[in-house]
Parts: structure tokens; sequence; C-alpha cells
């Protein structure tokens, strides 16, 4: 038996890499089942997407006042650097659940392969896989009877925060490529969106996806020709002023204004908060006032 090489080959923000190839992550995922919330009426429950590579994901459903009334879709992709995290972990459960009580719209949290057991571009390829699940119940007769009774697929919004607002982004740009009968998108909402910034991010990143185009990789710096692709025609950027990412994400909101979508785009700025606060202090009057938000830009007629 060949003795453990605990030197260390790369240290990055959420795992380090020795040299005998181990990958040690610094956080555990920790995960909660569905659950009903007796205040707000939300009922949640988990479905198999796809069984290999394996796709599944948390639906949210609202407490419904009127059965014949069509809900919006939120399509929501939980952040961790495509390395941790889960949409069935306690912080998303809870907050994904809190955005469709506010939103009063049915909310679809997908849990995507992650790295290192699944190299990047496995997250984006699940998402995909995902919204195309969603969207076979546009004609009433998909597997998922919420989405079957409720949903309203002229009204689906696709968000999420960190790295799950670049899949976001990504996929409103796919849809704009390839389309989603049966689907309109209404608007994307990206929540302190990741799109490089520091070299160590971006270095995390790159080794994360082994077939990377370096640091102007589209999934990393979108071009021209993608803003100009967007799917919706609104975009909500939430920006934490204190966050790593900020000047990242500033580029990106410049760059998306001088494009050719001619969308129109809204921005959230909350002073003297980090990186994806609202997660980990879900009850301070900023977080709150980003739920209400989040909520009001998807009933905006």
């Amino acid at each position: 038996m060949e003795p453990i090489n605990n030197e260390v080959l790369h240290e990055f923000r959420f795992f380090r890499v020795y040299k005998d190839g181990r990958i040690q992550k610094f956080y555990d995922t920790q995960k909660t089942p569905p659950s009903n919330d007796p205040i707000t009426g939300v009922q949640s429950k988990d479905v198999i997407i796809q069984p290999k590579p394996a796709v599944s994901a948390r639906i949210f459903l609202p407490k419904i006042h009127d059965p014949t009334q069509k809900l919006p879709v939120l399509f929501f992709l939980h952040g961790g650097g495509f390395c941790i995290e889960s949409a069935f972990s306690p912080i998303y459960h809870n907050h994904v659940s809190r955005l469709a009580a506010e939103a009063h719209a049915i909310a679809v949290s997908v849990e995507y392969g992650l790295f290192p057991e699944r190299p990047v571009p496995a997250c984006y390829e699940d998402s995909w896989a995902a919204l195309q699940w969603v969207a076979s119940h546009a004609t009433g007769d998909g597997p998922e009877s919420w989405l079957n009774e409720y949903a309203d697929f002229d009204r689906v919004f696709i968000g999420g925060d960190s790295g799950g607002a670049n899949l976001s982004h990504n996929l409103a740009v796919r849809v704009g490529s390839v389309g989603l009968p049966g689907v309109k998108i209404d608007g994307v909402v990206l929540v302190h969106p990741f799109f490089g910034g520091l070299e160590e991010d971006d270095q995390m990143f790159l080794y994360t996806y082994p077939d990377n185009g370096g640091l102007h990789d589209p999934k990393l710096r979108p071009p021209a020709e993608d803003f100009a692709r967007l799917s919706c025609g609104r975009v909500l950027i939430f920006f934490a002023a204190d966050d790593h990412l900020r000047e990242a994400g500033q580029m990106y909101y410049d760059d998306l204004k001088k494009s050719e979508w001619g969308g129109s785009v809204e921005v959230v700025e909350h002073e003297g908060e980090c990186h994806v606060f609202h997660l980990f202090k879900p009850e301070c009057e900023k977080t709150v006032e980003m739920v209400k938000k989040f909520g009001s830009f998807i009933n905006q007629k």
C-alpha cells in the first residue's frame, strides 16, 4: 500500500488538490428533506429529472388561493463555485421557499452535478436538461402534476446566485440560440453573479473545467454575441458592495448595456454587505428587501 502524499499541489477557495490527486473540499454540504411550511403554506417535494447522469430538483408550490389561476415559474440555480452546496441544503431550501411565497410562484430548484465527481461543464448540461424537463410540461401532460396544473409557461424566470447566476445567464443565452418550445423566458435574475474576478477564483474555475478556453472562455467572460442572444426582455442584477466579485459583475452589466440585446436591465445594490449575505443573514432587513424585490420583479406586468 502506497503512503499518502500530503503535499499540496493547488489550494483554492473551496478545495485543495494534493499531489497524489486527492481533492479535499473545505465545506460539507448538509441536506434537509422537503417539507410543508405551516406559516407561508409553501409545499415542497423532490423529483428525479433524469437518472443518469443524475439530475433532480426540489419543487416549491405556494399556497393556492384560486385553483384556476396559473402561476409564474422560477427556475432556480444554487451557487457554490460548481463544487459545493445543494438545492437540498437548509439554506437554499429556506431561501427558495421564501422566494416562492413572496412571488407566489412555482419554484424549481435544480440539483446539478458538482466537481470533482462531475467536472464543468456538467453543471451547464444538467441545468439545460432540467429546463427542458420543465418545458416538457407546457402542453399540460408532463410527469409532474404541479407544473401541469398551475404553471404559466409564458412567465418563466431563470435565476440564481453566484455560480448559479452564471448558469442562469448561460441558460438564457442557450434558449435564445436554440429555442425552448412552449416556454417564454420572461426575465432573468442574477444575484451576486460569478463571471470571474479575482485571479484565485478564475484559476479555481479553470481547474474545475478541464476543457476550458482559458481566461476568455465564454462561460467566464461572456462575449458580445452571447448578450445579443439573451432570450428574455428583462434582467435584474443584485450587487453587494463588499462582494469580491463586484468588479467583474459591473463589467458584465456594462457589457450587457452596450450590447445589441435591447432589453431592460435593473440593478439593486446593498451597501456594506458581502457575497451571498442573504443566505447567512436571512432575517436581516436587506435580505427581506431583496426577497421582496425578487418577487415584485417576477410579478411586474
